[in-house]
């Protein structure tokens, strides 16, 4: 499990870097943040449904929008106003404190219900979504909220739990979190680690951006390659150049990858 653990958080330590890095991937300004929703679908549509059987909501890490936009306050902003709106749940994945996942109310809703079909614990779940999705923007839930505001029971909240719409984080409170979603943290660790090391063990720790989106996948690399593109630019993984080629990708060391 160390060894485990190890690996997470190296892979998974989103550096702070030069703000200009999601500029020169897409050239986009202040203006370009305006449209947040645009973006998650743009960058929902690069999500692997087939990977897993389509059980699961195509899903979105908040980082990847910053590749897209450089304004990172008017993208939470945008993002906080979804949320609160009901059309945009988000999602703490429990791997790295900095990582939030970001899926749409409706689809989350489908595929929950999809996957709760004949299940004793389906009513619980539909009561449960009910109250979430009209305008809850919580990561999380403590026991107080869940039998006083929520009006559920013990047994209800073990049943949200065994339903995986709720994972626990400590005594008494719970993460509102994607049912299934174990495999796709999985992909996503190994196939981060394996596109940053692509970058690295280019030519001087380089490599065009166009060049790196047209390789071909990997065995540990089963999302689509923009996607990761958007995830290693997004966390400031990377640095971008602008060159008469197009934009370069940098290693940036310190990954400890």
């Amino acid at each position: 499990m160390s060894r485990k653990r190890a690996m997470i958080a190296d892979t998974f330590c989103l550096k702070k870097r030069r703000r200009s890095a999601a500029d020169a991937v897409t050239g986009d300004s202040h203006e370009g943040a305006a449209d947040i929703r645009s973006s998650l679908q743009k960058l929902m549509t690069l999500f692997s449904r087939k990977l897993f059987n389509d059980s699961l909501p195509p899903v979105v890490l908040k980082h990847q929008l910053y590749s897209l936009h450089s304004d990172k306050t008017s993208v939470d902003k945008q993002l906080n106003e979804l949320r609160a709106s009901g059309e945009l749940l988000m999602f703490q994945l429990g791997f790295d404190s900095e990582a939030f996942a970001l899926v749409f109310a409706e689809d989350y809703r489908a595929k929950v219900l999809q996957g709760e079909a004949g299940r004793e614990t389906l009513e619980t779940v539909e009561k449960f979504l009910d109250k979430l999705i009209p305008g809850c923007s919580d990561l999380s839930f403590n026991k107080e909220k869940m039998l006083k505001e929520f009006l559920f029971t013990d047994s209800e909240i073990t049943r949200l739990v065994k339903s995986g719409v709720l994972t626990v984080r400590d005594a008494g409170s719970w993460w509102l979190s994607i049912p299934n979603s174990g495999k796709f943290i999985k992909y996503f660790i190994k196939g981060r680690k394996a596109v940053l090391g692509m970058v690295k063990k280019s030519r001087y720790g380089e490599i065009l951006k166009t060049e790196l989106e047209g390789r071909r996948t990997t065995s540990h690399v089963k999302f689509q390659m923009k996607y990761h593109v958007h995830d290693i630019v997004g966390a400031e993984l990377v640095e971008c150049i602008q060159t008469t080629s197009g934009t370069l990708l940098r290693y940036v060391d310190g990954n400890n990858n």
